[in-house]
């Protein structure tokens, strides 16, 4: 058993209608869940495969009405608790201290000083190994999206540990890899859209992007990015689901 601290290891969407939630994402990316016990209560497991070989890869938990849906992100650290003072020190604003989950993990909830909501996790069965490249249905990057980028940065590397390298994005600034030794674990950059709230944002890898960004339309959802090629990187668009939370789907180049 291992784990990968810096690694984002899970995510989960949250809303008040797992039922729709559900409905809108097995069709458009052919996950299908399962209903598992976590202690005295079941969690809804989504599990991306072909039906042969399937992987747990996130869940659908439930949140108050008045609650935006999002997508959550679970981020791998070696103690939840030590963790989660530091970032209350670094200036972060806890929102669920930490705590035990049945058998499965111990985790935290956090809005990072800009805002931005994410989670802190330990995993009792340790974390999924890297590969050299996602499989189709799986996540296979986190940004965050804040609009105040360099004090994000800065918390991430004090807290978290992360280094960074750098990429010129022209007129929307400087987009910041964040790493964790040689490995890239997740983006930062500057919100080009200043009324949208600070938020980390997760990537599905898909065969056909245009055709994913056409069925998630078709299925309800709203694309706010439509298909744009990153030079050397893939072609990714930008969803929000038929609830309201963000999504965004990439087929990488060869």
């Amino acid at each position: 058993m291992s784990h990968l601290p810096g690694k984002f290891v899970w995510f989960e969407h949250q809303s008040s209608d797992i039922p729709k939630a559900r409905k809108f994402y097995d069709a458009l990316f052919g996950w299908h869940t399962e209903s598992m016990p976590i202690g005295n209560q079941r969690y809804s497991m989504i599990l991306n495969g072909d039906g042969t070989t399937s992987t747990a890869i996130g869940g659908y938990g439930s949140a108050a009405a008045d609650t935006a849906p999002r997508w959550m992100a679970y981020l791998s650290v070696l103690d939840v608790d030590a963790s989660y003072k530091a970032a209350l020190a670094a200036g972060a604003k806890g929102l669920m201290a930490p705590m035990d989950f049945a058998a499965v993990g111990r985790g935290a909830t956090l809005a990072d000083p800009t805002g931005a909501v994410f989670c802190l996790w330990k995993s009792a069965e340790g974390d999924a190994p890297d590969t050299p490249k996602a499989v189709v249905g799986s996540w296979c990057w986190n940004e965050l999206w804040t609009p105040d980028d360099k004090r994000a940065l800065d918390f991430y590397e004090s807290v978290f540990g992360y280094t960074h390298d750098t990429m010129d994005m022209g007129p929307q600034g400087t987009y910041y890899l964040l790493k964790t030794g040689d490995m890239s674990r997740a983006g930062l950059m500057r919100s080009v859209e200043p009324k949208a709230p600070p938020c980390w944002l997760p990537y599905v890898a898909v065969a056909d992007c245009d055709a994913t960004a056409a069925k998630a339309k078709a299925l309800g959802g709203q694309v706010v990015t439509p298909p744009t090629d990153i030079p050397d990187i893939g072609r990714f668009a930008v969803a929000v689901d038929p609830l309201g939370a963000a999504i965004a789907v990439i087929r990488m180049s060869d």
